[in-house]
């Protein structure tokens, strides 16, 4: 999508957006539709708050106050991939369409399954056969045609991409319409907002296929044609998981493509993506922004998500607690300083996934040692 920007920078200021509701579409010059409103679906996706890790960055040696995360696990269906389809889903009503499929892990088809029956649309939903069994009950329940699959996401992808040649549907997958980019840069363009109109020093983004990432660069770019940023942009770290890495060897290999990765594994669904439609835009804005791309292991991220909860109460999901396992990373070596201001992606919410259950039981008709209690 491209704007107006002289236009938009003529027509809005910051004192007109102050004066808005505070949710997705309070940017909505910068959007599609922004003259169709009506055509708009919406579940409700308010401004996701930022939550300090103070005890976390103390224990990783950073200086208190310079370690947040973005809560999107707050959003409708508990997830980021709620602003990226309602907007595609939106674009659709717009263009009249009335069946969409998609490949997901989980989370991005719970959110076409939930948008698509707002619109009064079909959704047609495949996914790995191991998806966290939350999400296939989401799109199953809210009405989807949900095929479980025995391969992993690029495998369904092509599947539906066969599909949508010989049933008319539209295919809605990662950078396959340009309106998801559109919905995911409001990610970016909140966080500025929300800082002052001046970013943070470094963001850590969970990737897989990169729509958020890309999204936010994007919209970044956009915020400064207009005149409303203030200092430098971020450096945008590329965070992956080591068993699914295509995007961080590519980066250190100088490339501009990224090889598919086989065998892809981990334990964070939503980065396992063993090939990016997308991977010469992720890889382009990570480079842009003087960022870097880095993998960690799922151990290193299942203690950060441990530590997190037991030093802040904040429950990351499993790409949000790889992007902490990544910052504990760089800090460690150097790559981040212990005073920058570091953005962490929460995108989903944790009670979506299995949690670990160290609880015990107690007999209520025996005798309780309230000494051992």
């Amino acid at each position: 999508m491209r704007y107006d920007l002289p236009a938009i920078a003529k027509a809005l200021d910051r004192d007109a957006l102050d004066r808005r509701e505070r949710d997705m579409w309070q940017f909505a010059e910068l959007l599609p539709l922004a003259d169709h409103a009506a055509n708009r679906v919406s579940l409700g996706e308010t401004e996701t708050p930022l939550v300090t890790l103070p005890g976390t960055a103390a224990a990783s040696g950073a200086t208190p106050g310079r370690l947040l995360v973005k809560d999107e696990g707050r959003l409708p269906t508990g997830c980021f991939k709620a602003r990226g389809i309602a907007m595609a889903v939106s674009m659709a009503r717009e263009f009249g369409l009335k069946t969409l499929a998609m490949p997901t892990n989980g989370n991005a088809g719970a959110a076409l399954a939930a948008y698509a029956r707002r619109a009064g649309m079909e959704a047609v939903i495949l996914c790995p056969d191991d998806t966290v069994p939350v999400n296939v009950a989401e799109m199953s329940m809210a009405g989807a045609r949900v095929y479980r699959v025995n391969g992993l996401i690029d495998d369904c992808g092509k599947i539906v991409g066969e599909a949508c040649r010989r049933n008319g549907w539209f295919d809605v997958s990662t950078l396959k319409e340009p309106y998801r980019i559109e919905g995911k840069k409001t990610m970016g363009l909140e966080l500025a907002r929300q800082l002052g109109w001046k970013l943070p020093d470094v963001i850590l983004y969970p990737t897989g296929g990169g729509t958020g990432l890309i999204g936010m660069w994007k919209g970044f770019r956009e915020l400064r044609e207009i005149g409303f940023l203030e200092g430098k942009l971020p450096r945008m770290v590329a965070v992956q998981a080591s068993g699914c890495a295509p995007i961080v060897r590519a980066f250190e290999a100088g490339q501009r493509q990224a090889p598919r990765w086989e065998n892809a594994s981990t334990w964070a669904s939503g980065i396992r993506v063993p090939a990016a439609i997308g991977d010469f835009m992720i890889l382009d804005s990570v480079r842009e922004s003087g960022g870097f791309a880095m993998a960690v292991d799922d151990a290193d991220s299942l203690v950060a998500r441990r530590q997190a909860l037991l030093e802040d109460g904040f429950l990351l999901c499993p790409e949000g607690a790889a992007t902490l396992a990544a910052y504990k990373s760089a800090l460690a070596a150097g790559l981040i300083d212990k005073d920058e201001q570091a953005m962490l992606f929460n995108c989903a919410s944790g009670l979506k996934y299995e949690l670990e259950d160290t609880s015990r039981t107690l007999d209520r008709t025996g005798e309780v040692d309230f000494a051992a209690l």
